[in-house]
C-alpha cells in the first residue's frame, strides 16, 4: 500500500514538472522543474528495484546535464521577444508535427500487449543471485555490445556535427602553433658570455639614465621702507 502511494505520489510529481518544463516561459524555471523531473523518475527506479539506474540518473543527468543546462542558460543573452516572434511563426509546422507524433503514439499503445507472465516477471526482475548492476552490464556489454557502441558513435558524430556548425573563424583571432613552438628553430640563439662580463658581452646595454634636474631656486627681494615680499 505505501509503495503503491509513493509511486502514484512521485508519478504525479513527475508529469506536472514535465509540463511545466514546456510551458514555462523562463529557461532557468524550466531547467530547474527539469531537475525535479529527474529526481522524481530517479525515485520511480527505485521503487521498481533499479538502484543503479537511479544513482546514475542523479549523478549525471542531475549533477551534470541539468547543472550544465542551467550555466548555460543563464549566461546566455536570450532575446524573448524573437522567440515569441518564432514561435508564432513555425506554430503550425510545429503543431503538424505534433499532431503525427501524438496519432504515432496511439498506434503503438493501441497495438501493445502484455506477456501472459508479465507478473512473475515484474516480481523477479533480475535472476536469483545476480544483482541489478551486474544484470545491467550484462545487457549492454554483452548480449547488446554492439547496438551500445553504435549509440556512441551516433552521439559523436551530433558532437563533431554541433561543434562544425557552431564554430566561426575569426581573421583578428591568434591561433597556437605547437609545432613552431616545439622547434624554435631560429628564435633562440645560445651565446656564451664570461663570468661577470654581464649584458654587455651581448650586445645589452643599459639605457643611459639622465642625471636628475638641478632645483631652481626662487630668490625672495625684500623692500625697504616695510614692504611686502
Amino acid at each position: 500500500m505505501i509503495a503503491a502511494a509513493a509511486f502514484y505520489l512521485f508519478a504525479a510529481v513527475l508529469i506536472a514538472s514535465a509540463v511545466m518544463v514546456v510551458t514555462s516561459r523562463n529557461p532557468v524555471h524550466s531547467v530547474l522543474f527539469l531537475i525535479l523531473a529527474f529526481f522524481n523518475a530517479a525515485a520511480l527506479f527505485l521503487l521498481a528495484g533499479a538502484e543503479f539506474l537511479a544513482m546514475i540518473l542523479v549523478i549525471v543527468y542531475v549533477g551534470a546535464v541539468a547543472v550544465l543546462f542551467l550555466f548555460v542558460v543563464m549566461m546566455l543573452d536570450v532575446d524573448f521577444s524573437a522567440l515569441r516572434e518564432g514561435f508564432q511563426r513555425y506554430a503550425p509546422v510545429g503543431g503538424a508535427v505534433g499532431l503525427v507524433l501524438f496519432a504515432e503514439l496511439v498506434f503503438v499503445f493501441g497495438s501493445w500487449s502484455f506477456a501472459d507472465d508479465v507478473g512473475g516477471l515484474r516480481l523477479n526482475p533480475t535472476p536469483e543471485g545476480v544483482d541489478n548492476t551486474r544484470a545491467i552490464g550484462r545487457i549492454l556489454y554483452t548480449d547488446h555490445v554492439w547496438l551500445f557502441q553504435l549509440s556512441g558513435l551516433i552521439l559523436l558524430v551530433a558532437m563533431i556535427g554541433a561543434i562544425v556548425l557552431t564554430l566561426r573563424g575569426r581573421p583578428a583571432s591568434k591561433r597556437q602553433d605547437i609545432g613552431a613552438q616545439v622547434a624554435r628553430s631560429g628564435s633562440v640563439n645560445l651565446r656564451q658570455v664570461r663570468p661577470g662580463a654581464g649584458l654587455g658581452e651581448i650586445g645589452i646595454e643599459r639605457p643611459p639614465v639622465e642625471a636628475p634636474k638641478p632645483v631652481k631656486q626662487v630668490e625672495h627681494h625684500g623692500h625697504d621702507h616695510g614692504g611686502h615680499h
